[in-house]
């Protein structure tokens, strides 16, 4: 299983990003998809996640109006709509696969089994 993350980069407050996360070497139409991050010195937290049919989706409070998630299980990508970034939003930006077993994607990083390696994201004031 391997899920590779890129779309990362530096960009000013009020600015937008689209993180892509490929996968491979699992039936990614049968995973629900999150994206959690990680701040220097914090611990990682939930930002969204997306059932196995793209019919569910949920998001931290922090996020909300601000991020969308999708995905298109043609192509085994799972993307993060990342729109009026804030200095707050400056994380290392994980993708990761969880087994789904209903239609209601778990927002429980422990639940998710297999994780992509990250990518930066750097908001500047």
């Amino acid at each position: 299983v391997q899920l590779v993350e890129s779309g990362g980069g530096l960009v000013q407050a009020g600015g937008s990003l689209r993180l892509s996360c490929a996968a491979s070497g699992l039936p990614f139409s049968l995973f629900a998809m999150g994206w959690f991050r990680q701040a220097p010195g914090k611990e990682r937290e939930f930002v969204a996640v997306i059932s196995w049919s793209g019919g569910n989706t949920y998001y931290a409070d922090s996020v909300k109006g601000r991020f969308t998630v999708s995905r298109d299980n043609a192509k085994n990508t799972v993307y993060l709509q990342i729109n009026s970034l804030k200095p707050e939003d400056t994380a290392v930006y994980y993708c990761a696969a969880s087994l789904a077993k209903t239609e209601v994607p778990s927002t429980d990083s422990r639940r998710y089994a297999n994780w992509g390696q990250g990518t930066q994201v750097t908001v500047s004031s």
